[in-house]
């Protein structure tokens, strides 16, 4: 089959041996099919790729906050439940307006000119500021508005300002305490949040604050969950056309320098191309909704199919330089590469199942929608690389000759790799000691991992909101809600003494609560009313109620007034410093609970769902990683029908995890989503390099032929490809470092120095391992091959 001319030239045979039995049970055979009719084969593709075209305009994007919770647990249906009785947050765009000089009279002017011009665009609904202020009302009287018409001047305009920063409805609420930040609160129509009007509308609330604001010296940005959720939008799309343009041209850069053919590089770049299409186009079909994670999956869907692509066109390229013609050489390269392609998108395909064990729909939808993918793309590379390889390839002979004698490129990348395996075989049992040691103390490294979530890391953090949002958590308590829902028993009425009375004490318990600030409610009507007007009878508070806009009393009290909800505010900080404030706050309206029996009190609220599930969701899907390397061993050992083989693959496989996890130890990161489902996603996509060499090693494994012969023929045979698509794997995954998305980012990085880290363990850990459990199970079998002569 193959013969060793000097140290590292090893090539193919012109009559070659069919492989022994498939380790993939024969499903190779699938990429036989269609070359069998190659023109034909393309007329249907063409077909398959104008309706995924339909398919991918048929995605749309799903950019909620709470996707990352979204669940059928108890805490999720409650806050799911609460958004739509009380809906305000999910439509409110937060103005934050800062500066010195905010409360110089000419500022104010400004900035009240401001508040008027966004209350007039199209798709709103109302608006709070410090604007909306009242002066206590005199007797039997509707309250004046704390700002006149008419600003006073000089003194007056001073003891004004103290009037107005000492105002208990606005300080510390919608005006910071020192006086320099203001929050304008304005609410959109959901109908325009929900739609494609959202960039207008928020484009013309930019457009006035440019106007109205001009030659202030204040600085306005903007916050809030429309806000967000557009900037998410945004940046899914933006992000989406950069994957596909870089990756695509990564591939296609590579191929053609490896190659040096354009045919070759149609060969082994076109079919994950199309791999992609056709797997979003089958996504857009089936209803997926594009997001944070599923943006990944065009990097993701090049990663899997152009290593198994380039694995294919190599050997192919390889028998044709030996001399065989293009039918007989792409169909040899999917006899014997094939069924290491099929078990390289089958370990694909189980780490996407892994992320099944989450609690979270929108990891277990990427991992529904990997599994789908790495299917299509399976299917499309091993049909398309002998397709294209017969219709593309001309003038295989001319071919043959010109690269049996100048083929230097690939020849260096041989030395190399024959140089490191002559060294890793050397030794075996010594070098397995030392990755033992190596990977066990990276590992207790990764095991002191904590879970990590931010609201700030699922949203762009180049644009304004997270900028906005910081001045608020500043300046203003925080710009994340955490609300205390009060359901009342049936038959009490809001307007119930005992009602009123529950709700005073939920509302002093949260104000009372460390981290929490900014606390609205009902209550803090009836305190203003008691205070300003002197007044704490029910008619009183009934009158005002109804005469507040209906968009303002919505934000408190339900539509059938069967529920309130008392709402605060906290930082956006790391969920292990949030937990412990919901959880004492939980705790001490205990007391609140038995007071008042029958009232059915409860913590929620975004940031509330996020302190409570994150860490729960991050520990179970580490958990998750961690059956899942037990599950992929066992996998490739039964392919390979070899305990020595099951073995074999594990500590290359644990590798890139513990060591991306010790970097991120480094870095100060802990686990977050990202990282983990990159971890988990790049430990099946790493195990390629191992399972294209063991099914080489297999090959080269037979009579006559020492293990250590067979290591060097197999590393020296498919190492110059797993080192080529190594950097292809790097480049298609690294090009997320220029999303706006941390969460992107971070997946990216990661699992570009994953696939990195599992070239390395492939070169330096799995050949002295093999070498080591080869010649183990040899000794206990009572065989042993003799030493090569040297």
């Amino acid at each position: 089959m193959l013969e060793k001319n000097s140290d590292s030239e090893v090539h193919v045979e012109k009559e070659e041996q069919r492989p022994g039995a498939s380790i993939a049970f024969g499903l190779e055979r699938l990429g036989l099919i269609a070359v069998q009719k190659p023109v034909l084969s393309c007329i249907i593709l063409v077909g398959l790729i104008i309706g995924a075209l339909f398919g991918i305009d048929r995605i749309k994007i799903d950019d909620s906050l709470s996707q990352l919770f979204r669940s059928n647990s108890k805490d999720y249906k409650q806050y799911e439940a609460e958004t739509k009785r009380f809906p305000a947050v999910e439509f409110d765009v937060l103005v934050v307006v800062e500066g010195k000089t905010l409360l110089k009279r000419e500022n104010l002017e400004k900035m009240r000119d401001l508040v008027t011009d966004i209350q007039l665009i199209e798709g709103t609904r109302g608006i709070i500021s410090l604007f909306s202020a009242r002066q206590a009302p005199a007797p039997g009287k509707l309250p004046a508005a704390l700002f006149p018409s008419e600003l006073p001047q000089g003194a007056d305009y001073d003891k004004f300002i103290e009037t107005v920063k000492t105002n208990e409805i606005i300080r510390g609420k919608l005006l910071s305490e020192d006086g320099t930040l203001a929050l304008i609160v304005l609410s959109l129509e959901p109908e325009v949040v929900a739609s494609n009007k959202l960039g207008k509308v928020v484009g013309e609330i930019r457009k006035a604050m440019a106007e109205d604001l001009k030659g202030s010296g204040l600085n306005a940005e903007l916050s809030g969950v429309p806000v967000m959720q557009l900037e998410i939008r945004n940046a899914v799309k933006r992000d989406g056309l950069t994957y596909n343009i870089l990756g695509i041209l990564a591939g296609c850069i590579i191929a053609i320098i490896f190659f040096r053919k354009i045919s070759f590089m149609v060969v082994a770049a076109f079919p994950p191309i199309i791999a992609i299409i056709l797997a979003l186009g089958g996504l857009g079909w089936a209803n997926f909704n594009l997001n944070m994670f599923l943006n990944v999956m065009t990097p993701l869907i090049m990663v899997i199919s152009f290593s198994d692509s380039m694995q294919l066109t190599f050997a192919a390229r390889d028998r044709l330089i030996a001399g065989q013609d293009k039918y007989t050489a792409f169909k040899n390269a999917v006899m014997v590469v094939g069924p290491a392609c099929v078990l390289t998108h089958g370990t694909a395909g189980i780490s996407f199942i892994a992320l099944q064990f989450s609690n979270s729909d929108l990891i277990r939808k990427f991992g529904e929608a990997g599994l789908a993918a790495t299917i299509i793309a399976l299917i499309a590379v091993l049909s398309l690389v002998p397709v294209f390889g017969v219709l593309f390839v001309r003038n295989e002979k001319v071919f043959a000759v010109k690269f049996q004698s100048a083929d230097a490129g690939v020849q260096m990348l041989r030395n190399f790799c024959y140089w490191i395996a002559v060294r890793m075989v050397s030794r075996p049992g010594l070098f397995s000691l030392i990755a033992v040691i190596f990977v066990g103390g990276l590992a207790v490294i990764y095991a002191n991992l904590e879970p990590r979530y931010r609201l700030a890391d699922q949203v762009p953090d180049k644009q304004q909101a997270v900028a906005a949002s910081g001045r608020l958590d500043a300046k203003l308590t925080g710009a994340n809600a955490i609300d205390v829902l009060i359901e009342f028993p049936k038959g009490a009425s809001l307007y119930d003494p005992q009602t009123l009375q529950t709700i005073a004490d939920v509302h002093a318990t949260v104000e009372k609560q460390a981290g929490v600030g900014n606390v609205w409610s009902l209550e803090t009507l009836r305190r203003w009313l008691a205070e300003k007007a002197g007044s704490s009878d029910v008619a009183t508070l009934k009158e005002y109620v109804n005469l507040i806009p209906e968009y303002l009393v919505r934000r408190f009290i339900s539509a059938n007034q069967d529920a309130v909800v008392v709402s605060g505010r906290v930082p956006d900080l790391d969920s292990s410093q949030i937990l412990p404030v919901v959880e004492n706050l939980d705790q001490t309206l205990d007391t609140v609970r038995k007071a008042h029996p029958g009232y059915e009190i409860a913590v929620t609220g975004l940031s509330a769902i996020a302190a409570r599930n994150s860490s729960n969701m991050i520990e179970k899907l580490n958990r998750g990683l961690t059956i899942e390397f037990a599950l992929v061993a066992i996998f490739i050992g039964l392919a390979f029908r070899s305990v020595v083989v099951m073995f074999s693959c594990i500590l290359p496989g644990i590798f890139p995890v513990v060591l991306s996890g010790t970097v991120l130890w480094l870095l100060g990161e802990g686990l977050q989503f990202a990282s983990v489902v990159a971890l988990t996603v790049s430990f099946g996509l790493g195990l390629s390099a191992t399972i294209h060499f063991l099914n080489r090693l297999r090959l080269e494994s037979r009579p006559g032929v020492s293990p250590e012969l067979a290591v060097e023929r197999a590393t020296v045979l498919v190492g110059p490809a797993l080192i080529l698509t190594t950097v292809v794997l790097a480049c298609g995954l690294v090009v997320t470092v220029f999303s706006d998305l941390p969460s992107l980012r971070l997946f990216g990085w990661l699992s570009a120095f994953s696939m990195v880290a599992a070239l390395i363990a492939d070169l330096f850990i799995l050949r002295p391992t093999a070498m080591f459990l080869i010649n183990l199970s040899e000794r206990l079998r009572g065989k042993a091959h003799a030493k090569p002569a040297e």
